[in-house]
């Protein structure tokens, strides 16, 4: 599919988990031989895991330590990286169309622009899905972002030294935190605050008292925490986090979000300074059958098992935008690739796979998920989780060491990917030091 005059071009519209990878999988490949052109086009300047949201939000990751610059990425491993933002796909011309990007002092940095393409890959991920609940838009905050997650954590920072300064006793909402959803992100993110608000406290902020004076709390709409995975392991996380002290709310559906707390459907009212929206998934709204391509009522790219989309072969989609079957789901009943950051991570091994196939001239194959299963982090306390159930027909619970190493392991196959084995390596060395040294919650 190459000619003399010109070089397959491959463009990789999200710099996610899996757009990254696969960016940097195919440009030591394939553009650092010259054998096809590798553009990455992300409206950020810089990638930050998206498991990694949540402690970022609660202040107990260095970002700095974490974050990778698409451009010094791009630099260093033979692609090209375009900022700005997808609006548009021409699909006979072949050609993706970009925003034009204008920093936060209004001013333009790139114009509107189109990038040509001979396959194109869509990772652009996933969004809450607020389900039009009243007040989530106004309300309510979310962990969708880098930004989201330091915009929670300036007001979770600033609402400490607020009650620590006022003489006037604290309103019944101050230092309540509620987290509607209790998936993998509002349960870690439950946790993580548990510790951190009590940290930021002890620095000094001693007209406030933890235990008596803040409170986290978790409302799932279903009838218990982590309703997308085993009952086990649900029951393991929701007793952890009750020892901890955090309010667990299930079987509880949000009916609105007030300026000052949750109405639940049944009438109560919870207090709380500050709402995070961490239910539901679906592909940002302006992916709805964009480009007369298919997509199902969560804004998903449908697509075959070849991971191209249904009604044009030169277009792929991965990770949590994509829409793809899973056979193998349910006891062999089918289903489809739950949102996981294992699956973009897969995806992306094999869409990288598959265009080496396409500019050989070769049949593509298909994706099989293999599922390793599923690990949820409550920070410092315990880390509990299901390994290789859909391996071994059965699910295999764990905890404690064994469960954080395993988390841990997770996140360290990321990086590898991006960064290779010597650079990762030195990096880890480099934060067991400082970590010895450095304050354990981040306060700016």
């Amino acid at each position: 599919m190459n000619s003399p005059l010109h070089k397959h071009r491959v463009v990789i519209v999200g710099g996610g988990a899996g757009g990254l990878e696969l960016a940097t999988r195919l440009g030591d490949s394939l553009g650092k031989r010259g054998a096809a052109d590798i553009t990455l086009v992300d409206k950020n300047r810089t990638h930050v895991w998206k498991p990694k949201l949540h402690e970022i939000a609660s202040g107990s990751m260095d970002m700095s330590a974490h974050e990778v610059d698409y451009l010094a990425q791009a630099h260093w491993h033979h692609f090209r990286f375009r900022l700005g933002e997808l609006t548009g796909i021409d699909r006979e011309g072949r050609e993706v169309r970009v925003a034009p990007y204008v920093d936060d002092e209004g001013r333009l940095v790139t114009p509107e622009r189109a990038f040509g393409y001979d396959t194109l890959v869509i990772a652009i991920g996933s969004l809450s899905n607020d389900f039009g609940t009243p007040g989530v838009r106004g309300h309510a905050l979310r962990l969708e972002s880098k930004a989201d997650a330091l915009r929670f954590h300036a007001r979770m920072v600033n609402a400490c030294i607020r009650a620590h300064a006022q003489t006037t006793p604290l309103r019944p909402e101050q230092l309540h935190v509620a987290i509607i959803g209790a998936g993998a992100t509002g349960v870690e993110l439950a946790a993580e605050l548990h510790r951190t608000t009590r940290e930021v406290v002890a620095y000094g902020l001693d007209r406030v008292d933890a235990d008596r004076d803040i409170q986290v709390s978790v409302i799932e709409a279903a009838d218990r925490v982590l309703p997308a995975l085993p009952p086990r392991m649900s029951a393991a996380t929701e007793g952890l986090l009750r020892k901890l002290g955090v309010d667990v709310h299930t079987a509880a559906k949000v009916a609105e979000v007030l300026p000052d707390g949750v109405r639940l459907a049944d009438g109560r009212i919870l207090p709380a300074e500050l709402v995070v929206w961490a239910a539901g998934v679906k592909a940002p709204d302006f992916m709805k059958d964009i480009a007369g391509l298919e997509t199902n009522r969560s804004n998903q790219l449908a697509v075959l098992p070849t991971l191209q989309t249904t009604r044009d072969e030169n277009i792929f989609a991965i990770g949590d935008c994509a829409q793809c079957a899973w056979p193998e789901a349910n006891g062999g009943k089918g289903g489809f690739v739950p949102p996981r950051a294992q699956a973009a991570h897969q995806q992306a091994s094999h869409v990288a796979a598959q265009i080496r196939r396409r500019l050989a001239g070769k049949a593509l194959g298909p994706y099989r998920y293999r599922d390793f299963g599923s690990l949820v982090s409550l920070g410092e306390f315990s880390t509990v989780g299901n390994m290789m159930g859909g391996l071994i027909g059965g699910s295999l619970m764990i905890e404690g060491l064994f469960a954080r190493l395993m988390y841990m392991s997770l996140y360290k196959m990321h990086e590898l990917a991006l960064h290779g084995p010597v650079k990762v390596s030195l990096d880890t060395l480099a934060r067991l030091i400082t970590r010895r040294t450095e304050p354990h919650v981040k306060l700016h």
